[in-house]
């Protein structure tokens, strides 16, 4: 019994393309989603959880803790990290022209 076959062209076995079977065909979808993840807004001097309600804002708006009053950009405020607390955002990417 042989365990290793020859690559001199002696090999009885067709060494040809890998074929499907007929009328067989690979489905691939294709799915889109803007949604990046889910994170926390808090602030970041003293951990209030901050609501947006339901507005939409961009990272560089500015924000402010109801709290202690601390401002600053909403990238400051978001975090992505596990576990998500109770004032929980989705982050979408959004593709805006012009």
């Amino acid at each position: 019994m042989a365990f290793q076959r020859g690559i001199d062209g002696s090999d009885p076995i067709d060494s040809g393309a890998i074929r499907g079977l007929p009328g067989e065909q690979e489905i691939r979808r294709t799915v889109r989603s803007s949604l990046l993840g889910v994170g926390t807004l808090a602030c970041p001097e003293c951990d209030a959880p901050v609501a947006l309600a339901t507005r939409s804002v961009s990272p560089a708006e500015s924000l402010g803790c109801p709290f202690c009053n601390h401002t600053a950009s909403v990238r400051d405020f978001l975090s992505l990290g596990a576990p998500s607390r109770p004032a929980r955002v989705a982050v979408h990417v959004v593709h805006r022209t012009g």
